[in-house]
């Protein structure tokens, strides 16, 4: 069936099918961070989270989404920026059978994207912040970074195994996304791989992680570049929403108003880090913390020598064992 699904007069068949998973579209993504980079081949500089999602359909069939959410980038002139941000997608969707093992690639093009309302929250560094409010260049260099994400596009695969996998872009027919950690499968789903820099005093919150029933697990794999070791945790949702809310409202790093449920040390420069964290069902953050306002590391705090950590890492789930 390969062929007849591929082909190009098949086109309405595969958006028929496809209308029938369409309706988790917006839960799935209020299930996903957005890693926001100047560049595919640079480390993640800060993250979006939607909050907000209503979809439609366009008079073309194509996805129409609106949505809305909060985020945060790190530059040198701004250390840390907070922001919010509304806009709309219309998706171009799409879907092929790869020839070797039947995996199917969804394709999530966008045909147009609308960002609005972008709005920066809080800038760390004083100056920054009051250069901001006699010029739009933040406002600017923000929309760039979002939209430019968004216009990337995703692709969706769900290999012949069940295992499904979200990338940022339009992943070659049969080819990997781009990963920053090697990892096997070993019938775990991959929730996140991806690099991402912390800077001196900075957090990075990868999450929501949905685990959809009791006696699973979170692996982590990781690896830090960079000279410094890093904090790592793990919190529910509910303590991690109060810890990232804080990040996103408070210039400067914070303690953690709660214990994390599982809390580690990733060295600096040691490669094989791998650890499983056994969770209940629930919804899940792995923080990654370069500060001295939490965990056990202490980095030195020189405002002049900037010790960023290059965090390499992959969050699967699967069975506990």
């Amino acid at each position: 069936m390969k062929g007849t699904i591929n082909s190009p007069q098949s086109r309405t068949m595969r958006r028929n099918i496809m209308a029938k998973g369409l309706d988790q579209f917006c839960r799935q993504m209020l299930l996903h961070n957005a890693p926001l980079k100047l560049q595919n081949d640079q480390p993640a500089m800060g993250r979006f989270y939607p909050t907000q999602c209503n979809q439609s359909e366009a008079g073309n069939g194509d996805l129409f989404v609106r949505f809305s959410g909060v985020g945060y980038a790190h530059t040198n002139v701004t250390k840390k920026l907070t922001f919010t941000m509304s806009g709309a997608v219309q998706y171009n969707q799409d879907f092929q059978i790869a020839d070797e093992e039947c995996d199917m690639y969804a394709y999530f093009r966008p045909r147009q994207v609308a960002s609005s309302d972008f709005k920066i929250n809080k800038i760390e560094q004083p100056t920054a912040s009051f250069f901001s409010q006699l010029t739009p260049m933040g406002d600017d260099f923000g929309k760039q970074l979002v939209s430019g994400k968004l216009r990337e596009g995703f692709t969706v695969i769900k290999d012949h195994e069940d295992h499904d996998e979200v990338a940022m872009g339009m992943v070659e027919l049969g080819k990997k996304p781009q990963r920053a950690m090697a990892v096997g499968t070993d019938g775990r789903v991959s929730y996140e791989n991806g690099r991402v820099e912390v800077h001196q005093n900075q957090r990075d919150f990868v999450g929501p992680i949905e685990v959809t029933e009791n006696g699973r697990a979170i692996f982590l794999t990781a690896q830090v570049d960079g000279g410094v070791p890093v904090d790592v945790f793990v919190m529910n949702q509910r303590d991690a929403n109060v810890a990232l809310q804080q990040y996103l409202e408070i210039p400067q790093v914070q303690a953690l108003a709660t214990q994390p449920q599982w809390a580690d040390v990733i060295p600096a420069q040691m490669p094989g880090f791998r650890r499983t964290i056994p969770v209940p069902a629930g919804l899940y953050y792995v923080i990654f913390d370069n500060s001295a306002a939490a965990g056990t590391v202490s980095p030195p705090n020189n405002p002049l020598d900037d010790r960023a950590a290059l965090v390499d890492y992959a969050i699967q789930l699967g069975e506990a064992p």
